[in-house]
């Protein structure tokens, strides 16, 4: 695919320190280290609660891979007690799970902490799934010349849960960019890419997942909803969804969503980075036209 942006006119200054991103939090909750003993829950409710009336579902294979999904980006290792709070299942139940998982390769006890970390047979299936992303070969070009233009951050992910997990990252060649690397999870409520998933979604499915999020933190909710009908709004109006500190109150962003065929969920490219070197004008009058063009183009190159 050959596809070049022009130059942005009066292209902002570079960046110039890093930028750390936290742990996948709980929407509307303060920011968790990843090593904190007060670890988010991923989600409202376990596997086989939302699939307890479906027969064909192996109850025991979704607990093991929610262990498996409770480990991000951060997370150097985890105890038996840690992913019995994220997974909210029973300690001695993890316990099973995880000398399971041990055996098969999946995990690794580390016997001086007794925690565990991921083992080579979980990078594996990681690396074979992002090997096999073709999406990925066809942006990266595009994104890292979005990158070097707009001085920012250029992501592209798709939803895991209540998070958009990154699958692929360009850096703008300057000092001071977001330090997301693909593996990376952001909330999808506060998020400007995770509104561009939720835009772009069918409305029962966007009501579904409203819902989940209400659930989970009745006091943040009004400010939460507020924040994804703007973002419909956004989205029909400027082709856009926008988060102007909403997910990070230092962190401006803006995002488009798409349908990458082949049978993949939606995906979404966000643009975004600190909010004292990208603003709210700059992000939407010169970055959302290209933004939406880098888009398109992939939608026409990924149709073919």
């Amino acid at each position: 695919m050959s596809f070049r942006c022009s130059r942005f006119a009066g292209a902002r200054s570079v960046l110039s320190k890093t930028h750390h991103s936290p742990a996948d939090d709980p929407i509307g909750s303060p920011s968790v280290d990843a090593g904190s003993a007060r670890a988010p829950v991923l989600a409202t409710r376990t596997a086989h609660e939302a699939h307890k009336d479906d027969r064909h579902f192996v109850t025991a294979l979704a607990r093991g891979l929610e262990v498996l999904a409770c480990f991000r980006s951060g997370d150097k290792s985890l105890s038996n007690q840690e992913l019995a709070l994220r997974c909210r299942l029973p300690k001695s139940t993890v316990s099973r799970l995880t000398h399971t998982l041990t055996l098969l390769g999946y995990l690794i006890h580390l016997k001086e902490s007794g925690k565990y970390r991921l083992g080579t047979a979980s990078l594996a299936l990681g690396s074979a799934m992002l090997a096999r992303l073709d999406v990925r070969k066809i942006a990266r070009p595009v994104m890292q010349e979005l990158a070097d233009i707009s001085g920012a951050t250029v992501s592209l992910g798709t939803r895991d849960r209540l998070s958009m997990i990154y699958v692929e990252n360009c850096r703008g060649s300057v000092a001071l960019t977001l330090t997301l690397e693909v593996g990376s999870r952001i909330p999808v409520a506060t998020s400007a890419i995770g509104r561009a998933w939720l835009a772009a979604i069918p409305e029962h499915e966007r009501l579904s997942f409203m819902e989940q999020v209400r659930e989970l933190d009745h006091v943040a909710w009004p400010k939460t909803r507020r924040g994804i009908e703007q973002a419909l709004d956004d989205y029909r109006t400027l082709g856009v969804t926008t988060s102007f500190g909403d997910w990070q109150k230092d962190v401006n962003g803006i995002a488009r969503a798409f349908q990458p065929g082949g049978e993949l969920p939606i995906m979404a490219i966000n643009v975004g980075g600190p909010s004292f070197k990208l603003s709210k004008e700059f992000l939407l009058d010169e970055v959302r036209p290209r933004l939406i063009d880098v888009v398109t183009q992939l939608e026409i190159a990924l149709s073919h």
